[in-house]
């Protein structure tokens, strides 16, 4: 159940801590010092699950909380000395989907992260759909199957992860970082020609009629890609 976890965590021996225990599951980590620094990450990243400090300078992982629950509803456990019911049941009212006092057992925050990803996945496969359709493309992604024009396209992993991604969100341009993020995780060996390299192929595959000349997946220059949806112009 390996995930992209982003731990906010201004205390550098604790986020250390919590990095090896989190990667031991084979989890991708990253780590911010502060709470500007987390929004900035939650929003270009999109993790799949965050480990939130209250105590964050710059912003305070509570407004952190409150910000970013606002924008999504990525898993967030938070981490707090405070132990009064009223500071916890705040940290909850806020959208924290959980919560560790401190000091506490990295175990037992393995343990708190694990229940969580079960719960947003589960919770995830049920309201995605698991045939997206795009113009002339279908993407099944229960069967692991493409059809374009209602011809089967045999795709490799990464190339149908890419598909999938531009195809959740048609018309949005995704930068070429974002999507070595939700296709490669935090893996910092992949270079941006690699996403050109695998977008190179798509196109061989899908639009093999003129993929110098795409239609469906669109290089924004100086943005990233996107896959077309009718009323974007090349």
């Amino acid at each position: 159940m390996s995930a992209r976890i982003l731990v906010a965590e201004d205390d550098e021996m604790q986020s250390r801590l919590i990095r090896i225990y989190l990667e031991r599951e084979g989890n991708a980590v990253q780590v911010a010092a502060d709470g500007r620094a987390a929004l900035d990450r939650a929003r270009s990243t999109r993790p799949d699950l965050i480990v939130l400090d209250v105590m964050l300078p710059l912003v305070d992982g509570l407004d952190v909380c409150r910000i970013l629950r606002t924008e999504s509803d990525v898993p967030i456990l938070l981490l707090t000395a405070r132990t009064t019911e009223e500071d916890m049941l705040l940290g909850l009212d806020l959208g924290a989907d959980d919560y560790l006092t401190k000091p506490y057992s990295p175990r037992e925050l393995t343990a708190r992260v694990r229940a969580l990803l079960r719960r947003s996945r589960k919770a995830g496969a049920a309201a995605q759909p698991s045939v997206l359709r795009v113009g002339e493309v279908e993407l099944d992604t229960a069967r692991f199957e493409v059809r374009m024009a209602g011809r089967p396209v045999a795709l490799t992993s990464k190339e149908f992860n890419i598909l999938e991604t531009l195809a959740r969100e048609p018309g949005r341009v995704f930068t070429r970082a974002q999507i070595i993020e939700r296709v490669f995780g935090y893996d910092r060996d992949v270079l941006e020609r690699t996403v050109d390299a695998h977008v190179m192929n798509l196109r061989r595959k899908l639009e093999a009629e003129n993929p110098g000349e795409p239609r469906l997946l669109e290089t924004v220059y100086g943005r990233g890609y996107r896959l077309a949806d009718g009323s974007t112009a090349p």
